[in-house]
């Protein structure tokens, strides 16, 4: 049955949590889930190195445009990971199966799938329990993995630098020893005693089980991986030192995965930043500096993309990295505006930044893709979100309105003041250009005569400077 031809007839009895039986027991195909190969190259390099895999979502709760949308994203993501999709499948059910995830019949259905299309690779579309990935692997005879799998592999391509890559390692460690009793029973195999393998004298004893050594060499690396690192975000906890030093205010751009954050940040500042249309490209923050029309300095920051339901392992491996939005002074919203759910990838960020301790910072939504985005989707999002602004990172469209609301949004100094500073202080001069809100700036016969806005630590540097009767607010 096509995607088109299923729909959902409620019964008015139905209390909201009854399945009609047909569609609770349904495994369908999903139209258009094959992975396109057109270039012969990249269909020869495929064929030699990419897994063959077979997708499936359990279909819980929401529409049905919102399930289709959730296979739709495992499958950019899969194809991230490097793999050619050959078959989604989507189930309707009250909730996964305890054991096998779809049903224990369902799982013939998918063995059968797996055969028929030469499939080496069944991808699920949750976190799976220990058990659910042993009865699966055991029954469909290919490699089972879930979402949080795919995405820590997704991660461990991308990351470049010792920290992303010592934050991606620890997320999977994290996420191994949870489930180290779901990758075979020799796990329990023990090394002292009578049956210690022949060892003969010395070998016996009563020994460690293969699933504690592992356990214990996991939790040991987990131990050098946090302690790494702290040493790194030493190093860049003395950058963020330095800048509140200096009163530079900070900005963040934050967002759905392949919203278009690295392209923005590059707009803006001319970054250089890599720029690739693929999920979670970006995994190592980049921090540029800007300058407001007026002159003003402050810091832009790109940050590693969200995505629905990203693993809790990754959000606490790159707590130190996330701590960049939850200390910002404002957070560009980045919205994929010609995505089929512009919503859903707001409220996902939003989670995520809830739990990162950045719920509570100032937020500018920027609706980037204006020019692949149907006029009808960016109406609705206009009414929605009246005060966010329309951008396309690729054309320059609204960047210089995006620009100027940023500058509009970062803190204002608070102390007013007006002064005369002698012409040997042009350093005074400067400061006032770079950290504060310059008003009036008038050279004379005696000196520099300046009104501005700046912060109380440059206020009182230039407090021997203020002319009489200056009034200064804070």
């Amino acid at each position: 049955m096509s995607a088109a031809d299923y729909t959902y007839q409620a019964d008015p009895a139905d209390d909201g949590d009854q399945l009609d039986l047909e569609e609770r027991h349904s495994l369908r195909r999903v139209a258009g889930m094959s992975t396109e190969l057109t270039d012969i190259t990249e269909v020869e390099y495929r064929q030699l190195l990419l897994e063959r895999v077979v997708l499936v979502s359990v279909w819980t709760t929401g529409s049905e445009v919102d399930a289709e949308n959730a296979i739709t994203e495992l499958k950019l993501l899969a194809e991230t990971a490097g793999s050619e999709v050959l078959e989604g499948l989507l189930q309707r059910r009250s909730r996964p199966d305890p054991a096998t995830y779809i049903g224990r019949g369902k799982v013939e259905e998918l063995r059968d799938v797996v055969v028929a299309t030469g499939a080496d690779t069944v991808i699920c579309d949750g976190e799976l329990a220990p058990a659910q990935l042993r009865n699966l692997e055991d029954r469909v005879k290919v490699k089972v993995i879930d979402r949080t799998a795919l995405i820590l592999d997704i991660f461990a391509q991308h990351a470049k630098s010792a920290e992303g890559k010592a934050q991606v390692e620890l997320a999977q460690l994290q996420y191994l020893k949870q489930r180290l009793r779901g990758w075979g029973g020799n796990l329990s195999r023990q090394a002292g005693g009578r049956a210690a393998g022949g060892a003969g004298i010395g070998g016996r004893g009563p020994g460690e089980t293969k699933l504690e050594t592992d356990r214990r060499r996991i939790n040991h690396r987990i131990s050098r991986l946090r302690a790494d690192l702290r040493a790194m975000d030493s190093t860049r906890e003395t950058k963020r030192a330095e800048r509140r030093r200096h009163q530079v205010p900070s900005v963040a751009i934050v967002g759905y995965t392949n919203a278009g954050k690295s392209s923005l940040l590059n707009r803006l500042t001319n970054a250089g930043v890599l720029v690739e249309n693929a999920l979670f490209a970006t995994l190592d923050p980049t921090t540029r500096r800007a300058q407001t029309a007026d002159g003003r300095v402050y810091t832009l920051t790109d940050t590693v993309g969200f995505v629905r339901h990203l693993p809790h392992d990754l959000v606490e491996a790159f707590a130190s990295t996330l701590e960049e939005t939850a200390r910002a002074d404002l957070l560009v919203h980045v919205v994929d505006g010609s995505d089929p759910d512009p919503t859903g990838q707001i409220t996902a960020v939003r989670g995520v930044l809830s739990d990162v301790g950045a719920g509570d910072r100032p937020e500018l939504i920027a609706i980037n893709k204006a020019d692949l985005a149907t006029g009808t989707a960016l109406t609705a999002l206009r009414s929605k979100y009246p005060d966010a602004v329309i951008v396309s990172a690729r054309t320059g469209q609204g960047i210089d309105d995006l620009r100027a609301r940023i500058e509009a949004g970062l803190p204002r100094p608070e102390v007013e003041v007006r002064v005369l500073i002698p012409y040997d202080r042009g350093d005074l001069v400067d400061k006032i250009h770079r950290t504060g809100e310059l008003g009036v700036l008038e050279h004379t016969e005696h000196g520099t005569l300046v009104s501005a806005r700046v912060h109380p630590g440059l206020a009182g540097e230039l407090e021997r400077y203020a002319l009489a009767g200056d009034e200064r607010s804070r």
